[in-house]
């Protein structure tokens, strides 16, 4: 995500704190070129301009000129208005304590609308929602079919009754009414293109069921497009807010920076991925320090709150200082890394991820070697895994065959294991040689 953009940034900024004093020509310069990586970004011409702007009046201001860092100073300048420009705070989303609250869910057709339904139902599930999904699509061939699975995956229900896409959104507001559910998800037909009669048909369902939210998605990947539908949306029916998907996919950037600007709606929800549980909140602040390569630890952390089991983390931790720590220790670790999604994402996250990205893989950990560390450690007998120090040449090659990987592939492994334990050893010892004079080092539990 944005790796082209961030790429470009950096090369700029590079450029600016190589210098020790700013000259209004060089900010001039890098602005420029500022604007050129965003419009390559597919970021809007009129929003690019309208950011640049902000930058350039703050930037050369006196108090930045003549601060002692005036490179820091500019980009933390950028930093502040991309944030502003996508939106300045989150706005989280809420529903009204009436009950059921109606979301109306709209976009054209491969926005991955069906799916987004799924996801914020499971997105509220897991608030102590009792959501329901009502099927009005019934333009797409199979669109209820796929939201009946969707909603099965998650133990969500799923209703639709009914060819009249006003009449089953009605009567599935009724039905959650008298069912008690709190909220209802609808899915709404889309198109291949925005046409009147597809808008015409949002408008009836919105006078129909009176949505609370009617959230709009659309891809990220379709850059200035997904600005377009999202304005035209807004113009002719009224969004409350957008869901960006597929921004996992998107190394350009250009709608999340853009469609605040333009509709004047919030980004509510960014989708990350394919499965049901990816789905995060949008936080403007976050996004622009990931944009500039400073990453996100605040979202890094949560994702591990929610997907790490932190009583086996300690007990990893624990094992590591006692000098226990096994193979099948190790693949459990590995389990937990995967849990928190792929790895280029948890790499986004880091403000040092870019270097990892270019390292050779000993260091950078791409997601195959992750699967192919899995592998190779169930390769193993329980022995093995308990003390490899007895993995000789011939359980080498029984092991590669048995994973379907090479010899080297297993010898990568064992050295990084060993390089592991080698580095918890250091530190232990490290503390050992500080605990009376600092108390020990805080990152290693008592």
């Amino acid at each position: 995500m944005f790796d082209t953009l961030t790429g470009r940034l950096d090369g700029i900024f590079k450029k600016l704190r190589s210098r020790g004093k700013l000259h209004p020509k060089q900010v001039d310069v890098a602005l420029t070129d500022m604007r050129t990586a965003l419009l390559e970004a597919d970021v809007a011409a009129e929003v690019a301009d309208d950011l640049l702007d902000r930058v350039r009046e703050r930037a050369l201001s006196e108090e930045v000129m003549k601060s002692l860092t005036p490179a820091q100073q500019v980009i933390k300048v950028v930093r502040d208005e991309l944030q502003t420009t996508m939106g300045g705070t989150q706005v989280p989303f809420t529903l009204p304590s009436s009950r059921p609250a109606v979301v109306m869910m709209a976009g054209v057709q491969g926005s991955g609308k069906t799916t987004a339904c799924a996801k914020i139902a499971l997105h509220l599930k897991s608030k102590g929602k009792r959501p329901l999904l009502v099927a009005a699509d019934l333009w797409r061939p199979a669109a209820v079919e796929q939201l009946v699975t969707l909603g099965g995956e998650i133990g969500v229900d799923v209703v639709s009754d009914g060819k009249d896409a006003v009449k089953v959104a009605k009567a599935g507001v009724k039905h959650a009414g008298r069912e008690g559910y709190d909220v209802v998800i609808a899915d709404t037909a889309g198109r291949l293109h925005v046409d009147e009669t597809m808008l015409d048909e949002l408008k009836q369902i919105r006078a129909a069921v009176k949505p609370h939210h009617v959230l709009l998605v659309v891809d990220a990947m379709t850059g200035q497009d997904a600005v377009t539908v999202a304005d035209r949306f807004n113009q002719a029916v009224g969004i409350d807010a957008v869901i960006l998907t597929k921004m996992d996919g998107d190394s350009r950037g250009g709608a999340a920076l853009s469609v605040r600007h333009v509709t004047g709606r919030p980004i509510a929800f960014v989708g990350m991925g394919e499965k049901t549980d990816a789905l995060e909140p949008f936080h403007p602040d976050r996004l622009a320090s990931r944009i500039l390569g400073m990453g996100d630890i605040v979202s890094l952390v949560e994702k591990a709150q929610q997907n790490v089991d932190q009583a086996q983390a300690e007990e990893m931790v624990r094992k590591l200082r006692e000098e226990t720590f096994t193979l099948e220790d190790f693949r459990a670790q590995l389990k937990q890394v995967r849990a928190l999604g792929p790895l280029d994402q948890i790499m986004g996250m880091l403000p040092f991820g870019k270097m990892l990205k270019g390292a050779p893989k000993e260091l950078s950990g791409e997601q195959a070697d992750l699967d192919r560390f899995e592998a190779i450690i169930g390769s193993m007998t329980p022995g093995e895994r308990r003390h490899p120090e007895v993995i000789n040449g011939s359980r080498r090659q029984r092991i590669a065959r048995g994973s379907g990987s090479s010899v080297q592939d297993v010898n990568r492994l064992l050295k990084q294991f060993a390089q592991l334990k080698k580095m918890m050893k250091g530190l232990k010892q490290m503390e050992g040689r500080m605990g009376k004079m600092k108390g020990g080092l805080p990152f290693l539990p008592r």
